[in-house]
C-alpha cells in the first residue's frame, strides 16, 4: 500500500498568547500545496520498522511514523507490524508540516492495512497526540486553526494562484522562535478566514490581513530567509511571506510569466516548489491502491 503525504504552507499566522499549559494560541490557515512524501506500507509479523531515502531521518520511537503505528497498537491490541518506507521529498524542519503530514498518512493508511475499527474521535485523538496539526492532515485542503491549532474550521478554498515555495538549508527551531517572540499582552484574532473568503481575489487586502508573527524574529536572526522573501517581492509577488516559523519563503502569483521567473530565481536558494492555481490534493492521481 502507498500513499502520499502532502505539505501545507500557513497562510498568516498570528500568535495570540501563552497558554498556562505552556503552549501558545494561534490563528491560522492551512493550505496544501503539490509538495508530498511518499510512503509504502507492507505488513510484517511483528514489528514496526522504518526504512528512508534521508540519511537524517530517524528509524526510532522519536519519528512520528513509527509512534503513529505504536498508538494503534496500544488502542487497538494489534500485534501484527508494518514495514514503513518513505521517501522524503519535504525538507525537515522547513515549517512545511512534513513529520505531521507523514503521521497523519500512517495512521490513516495502517487502519486500512490491518482493518482496523476505531471511530472518528479516537482517530481525532491519536492525531492530536503526536502533534497540534497532526488532525489537520487527516483530510487536509484548507482549513481555519485556532487555539494551538487543532480547533479546525475546514473551508472550500479555490485557491487562483501559483505558489511558488523555496526552502533554504537553515535550521529554525520551532521553540526558539517562540522563545524569542515578545509579546507584552494578548494579540487579537484578525479574521485570516474572513479575509481570504471574502478578498481572495485582491492581494492588497490579503497583504495588509494575512501576517506572519514569527517573521520579525527569525528574520533578524536569519537575513538569508529575508533575502529571499525580498526576492520574490522584487520579482513581482502579489504577496510573499515565511510558512510557520520558517525556513520555507513562499510567493504568490496570478502570471504563470511570473511564477516561471520567480522559481528560477529561486534556484540555488534551497528546494523549489511550484503550486499551480486551484491545486487539490483530492484531485491527484491517488497512489494508495497501487
Amino acid at each position: 500500500m502507498t500513499t502520499r503525504a502532502y505539505a501545507k504552507i500557513n497562510l498568516g499566522l498570528r500568535i495570540l498568547r501563552k497558554r498556562p499549559d505552556g503552549y501558545h494560541d494561534i490563528e491560522t490557515v492551512y493550505h496544501q500545496v503539490n509538495l508530498f512524501d511518499e510512503l509504502e506500507f507492507r505488513l510484517h509479523e511483528r514489528d514496526v520498522l522504518l526504512t528512508s531515502d534521508y540519511p537524517a531521518m530517524p528509524a526510532d520511537h522519536s519519528n512520528l511514523c513509527i509512534k503513529a503505528a505504536s498508538l494503534l497498537r496500544d488502542l487497538t491490541g494489534m500485534t501484527d507490524g508494518v514495514e514503513i518506507r518513505l521517501v522524503k521529498n519535504i525538507p525537515l524542519g522547513s515549517g512545511l508540516g512534513g513529520g505531521s503530514a507523514d503521521a497523519a498518512a500512517t495512521l490513516i493508511s495502517l487502519i486500512k492495512l490491518w482493518n482496523l475499527d476505531i471511530t472518528a474521535n479516537e482517530l481525532h485523538t491519536l492525531a492530536l497526540t503526536l502533534g497540534s496539526d497532526v488532525p489537520f492532515f487527516l483530510n487536509g485542503g484548507s482549513a481555519y486553526a485556532t487555539s494551538r491549532g487543532e480547533i479546525l474550521e475546514p473551508f472550500s478554498l479555490s485557491f487562483p494562484y501559483w505558489i511558488i515555495l523555496v526552502t533554504p538549508p537553515v535550521h529554525v527551531s520551532t521553540a526558539w522562535a517562540y522563545k524569542n517572540l515578545k509579546r507584552d499582552e494578548p494579540a487579537e484574532l484578525l479574521g485570516f478566514k474572513s479575509a481570504l473568503v471574502g478578498h481572495l481575489h485582491d492581494p492588497t487586502v490579503l497583504s495588509k490581513t494575512l501576517v506572519n508573527d514569527f517573521e520579525p524574529v527569525v528574520f533578524k536572526a536569519h537575513p538569508e530567509i529575508k533575502k529571499i522573501r525580498d526576492l520574490f517581492h522584487e520579482g513581482g509577488a502579489e504577496l510573499s511571506m515565511m510558512s510557520g516559523s520558517g525556513a520555507s519563503i513562499y510567493a504568490l502569483t496570478r502570471s504563470e510569466t511570473v511564477a516561471k521567473n520567480l522559481s528560477q530565481a529561486a534556484e540555488g536558494l534551497g528546494r523549489v516548489s511550484v503550486t499551480r492555481p486551484f491545486f487539490s490534493p483530492s484531485k491527484q492521481k491517488d497512489p494508495e491502491h497501487s
